[in-house]
């Protein structure tokens, strides 16, 4: 698997595997007293959803964060910084100023936690994949 590849299954990987545990698994009923969801949830477009973003957060740490000074954490931690801002943009606010649902202020701090936990895990594993391949060129110049 190339580098890029392991990037979009850092993010991808464990953003479905913590989306979908957290959503509707952990805090199901949370979520089903805020009244927002379909009875229906279609899984296989959330994952769609994902996998573009993925491939977009590849993009943007290969481009913005890959070559920066700094140890391969504070890459990491200054690439989840930016993701998480952007994403809670779209996953949150936006979403709470368009959607109907029992409480905009619960709705803001579950999905609040939910992409805090997200980039904590998503932004130094994106940059572990990155130093690993760094090191694997090096050692083999």
């Amino acid at each position: 698997m190339t580098r890029f590849g392991l990037a979009v299954a850092a993010y991808l990987v464990p953003t479905f595997a913590l989306g979908f545990v957290w959503h509707l698994v952990a805090f199901e009923d949370y979520y089903r007293a805020l009244a927002m969801y379909r009875a229906d949830i279609i899984v296989p477009l959330g994952f769609l959803s994902m996998a573009v973003q993925a491939v977009i957060f590849a993009l943007l740490y290969e481009r913005c964060f890959a070559e920066r000074s700094g140890s391969w954490l504070a890459r990491g931690l200054a690439y989840a910084a930016l993701g998480a801002i952007l994403s809670w943009s779209y996953t949150t606010l936006a979403v709470a100023a368009k959607n109907v649902m029992a409480s905009v202020p619960d709705y803001i701090l579950i999905e609040t936690a939910f992409t805090l936990a997200q980039w904590i895990i998503v932004g130094p594993l994106t940059a572990l994949v990155f130093e690993r391949w760094r090191e694997r060129g090096t050692a083999s110049a």
